[in-house]
């Protein structure tokens, strides 16, 4: 295609969507007690899940380095690309972003970056639309635009069993004056320019699954919608979190997927997590 479409591994893209539309996905990297591992190549949701349950554990994740988006950037230019899209986790939660710009800015105005202001399939709308409006042929502009704008139409929500994973990782923020007391209930958590802010406290996993589709729900408004539930060592809840959205959407929901978030994720939110991303259509 004219642009190709980069983006990274926290964007948990089912693997048929990656092939499909020939994405072009860079690794974060996880560290458990001192191993090394790139995720979703050398490092799954299992590993650090499990890493998690010891009793003394070092769990870490850092960025690709401009290096290796660099080499990407090159290889696909010269492959034909007249250009690439990168679309990544927001750079509140990450140096992702700070990685792709350097790199870009290397290569005279052929790369455009993108700050997804997300994580999970809330890097993945972005990236689907991106990729789609490049299958139609648009330029380089055109492709930003269109992961831009669903940037603005895509909202992410989701429960974890406790905010520790998030407070050791320094992923949260407001919620952190709440932890003396969150630590003992269900904290529903959503997505809010790109950080992590505490939503509400739930007293149960079952109340917090019923929250979380009132608050997809609520996020949908009156439009079509695509969705994605995303967790972690938790099918069940997952599968229970998907019914009951398209029994309350109806046939306003179109394409829905359902993926395990990856190691990354797992290192900093911890098992039990369930996350609904909804993105409004434009058409």
């Amino acid at each position: 295609m004219p642009v190709a479409v980069v983006t990274d591994s926290t964007a948990y893209l089912p693997p048929d969507l990656v092939r499909a539309h020939r994405l072009t996905v860079v690794p974060l990297t996880v560290v458990l007690n001192g191993a090394e591992g790139l995720e979703g190549v050398e490092t799954g949701p299992d590993d650090a899940t499990r890493a998690l349950g010891a009793r003394r554990v070092s769990v870490s994740t850092s960025r690709p380095a401009p290096e290796q988006f660099g080499h990407t950037y090159r290889r696909l230019l010269a492959a034909g690309a007249d250009g690439v899209v990168s679309v990544h986790l927001s750079a509140e939660l990450s140096g992702t972003v700070e990685g792709a710009r350097a790199a870009a800015g290397d290569l005279a105005g052929r790369v455009a970056v993108v700050d997804s202001r997300s994580a999970g399939m809330g890097i993945g709308f972005p990236v689907l639309a991106a990729a789609r409006a490049a299958e139609r042929g648009a330029d380089l502009a055109g492709v930003r635009d269109a992961a831009l704008a669903a940037v603005d139409r895509t909202r992410v929500l989701f429960y974890v069993d406790t905010l520790e994973f998030l407070r050791r990782g320094g992923r949260i923020n407001a919620a952190e004056a709440l932890l003396g007391t969150a630590l003992s209930v269900k904290p529903i958590m959503h997505v809010v320019d790109g950080t992590i802010v505490l939503r509400e406290k739930v007293r149960t996993a079952s109340r917090g699954v019923a929250r979380l589709v009132d608050l997809a729900v609520e996020a949908a408004g009156d439009d079509q919608v695509d969705l994605a539930v995303h967790h972690l060592a938790a099918p069940e809840r997952a599968e229970q979190l998907l019914e009951a959205l398209r029994v309350r959407l109806g046939d306003r929901l179109h394409d829905t997927y359902l993926t395990e978030a990856g190691a990354v994720v797992a290192a900093h939110a911890g098992p039990g997590l369930a996350s609904v991303v909804v993105h409004r259509r434009s058409e």
